[in-house]
């Protein structure tokens, strides 16, 4: 098993490019650098220029390459599907000319990945983290969200990029249920699975049953901690999943509740290799003390046996 692990804009709090608080994209790039990083996630659609030569001359400078492009918007609306659809081209069309990452020997597909997350509908943000009262799509919508799914999926692949499909706290594609319905409706040929092990928790999963439950269909990883007493007060209250966040729902890794040296056996015992990426999501007005927690990560993990 080899694992090698990589960072996120998310954890400088860009999560909406239109926030007017986010940092610039070349303060992040050199700062995961500092982490340690060697890889990075591109982040939301339209954070880093889509200009071939400028993106990577500032990850070269930083020693990085990019691990995934995201797709993180609504997936279901069907006057919506030629934008993501666009979204998909500009971002492929980026990331498969930046500086690449290897591929390790039992890892399924090289990188980059595009991680694909359903986004942007008020009735399931209010009720992140609460299979009870989250409402579900009918078998129609469901259909057209399946087929939406696909249709991004054989626009990346045209590039030589796997997508991956990340089940995220707040969108239609997060209790168990779902996931289900996504791993019977979506062939592996199509696409794998990104699963998060924050996003499991805080909708009620055990991260390690689930990692261990789809070994051939996990293609990435993300890895972020839960502080457990924000959670339960964010649960007990009607919030935005990232309002949660930026109350601090999410911690450096090592100090929440999270397992991570039982995470790493689980992935041991499935022969997971390749990339994981660390996240934090937070409000990016505190991005001040990003690489403070970044490198508290970084650390806690090389100290339980995790490569970087």
């Amino acid at each position: 098993m080899r694992i090698s692990i990589c960072g996120a804009p998310c954890c400088w709090g860009v999560d909406d490019v239109k926030n007017p608080y986010n940092p610039p994209w070349q303060r992040v790039l050199r700062e995961a650098g500092e982490a340690g990083y060697r890889a990075i996630e591109l982040g939301p659609y339209g954070y880093l220029p889509a200009d071939v030569g400028t993106v990577s001359d500032e990850l070269t400078k930083n020693g990085l390459s990019v691990v995934a492009g995201t797709i993180f918007d609504n997936l279901l609306d069907e006057e919506n599907y030629e934008n993501v659809l666009r979204q998909t081209d500009e971002i492929c069309s980026l990331i498969t000319k930046l500086p690449v990452l290897p591929k390790y020997e039992e890892q399924h597909f090289p990188t980059p990945y595009l991680t694909v997350m359903d986004w942007g509908h008020d009735e399931r943000d209010y009720a992140a983290g609460h299979s009870d009262r989250a409402p579900r799509l009918s078998q129609e919508k469901w259909s057209v969200m399946m087929r939406h799914i696909k249709g991004i999926c054989e626009r990346a692949a045209e590039y030589g990029v796997r997508p991956v499909i990340h089940p995220h706290a707040g969108g239609y594609i997060e209790f168990a249920d779902e996931i289900e319905a996504v791993v019977r409706d979506i062939p592996r040929e199509i696409a794998g699975l990104c699963l998060d092990t924050g996003h499991l928790y805080y909708s009620g999963m055990d991260p390690c049953e689930w990692l261990e439950r789809y070994p051939d269909r996990l293609d990435y990883v993300h890895f972020k901690d839960v502080n457990d007493s924000v959670y339960r007060e964010v649960l007990g209250e009607r919030i935005r999943f990232f309002e949660g966040c930026a109350k601090g729902s999410m911690c450096p890794i090592g100090t929440g509740t999270l397992d991570y040296p039982k995470i790493q056996e689980t992935l041991k015992k499935i022969g997971y290799s390749g990339y994981i990426t660390i996240e934090q999501e937070r409000d990016p007005r505190n991005a001040d003390t990003s690489l403070r927690d970044v490198r508290k990560s970084v650390s806690y993990l090389k100290s339980v046996g995790y490569n970087i």
